[in-house]
């Protein structure tokens, strides 16, 4: 029998741009949209680490995260 005794989740996550918006105003929706992100994964108490956030050119933002999966423990994968 096997049994997970911890697991993470590496995603990359792009917001992108609101295609029917104000370049500025769709740009601040985006920064917005990330910090909400963030926020949820603080309300949530989910263990995570921002591996990278990178604005790119057109003012999407792309981030690189590694958190906890599934409330399994996360063992040393955040250190």
């Amino acid at each position: 029998m096997k049994r997970v005794s911890s697991a993470c989740i590496c995603q990359t996550l792009h917001f992108m741009l609101k295609e029917d918006a104000a370049r500025d105003h769709a740009v601040r929706l985006v920064r917005q949209e990330v910090q909400q992100y963030k926020q949820a994964l603080e309300r949530r108490h989910t263990p995570y680490k921002i591996v990278s956030e990178t604005e790119e050119p057109d003012g999407s933002i792309l981030l690189q995260v590694i958190r906890q999966y599934n409330m399994h423990s996360v063992g040393n994968y955040l250190d």
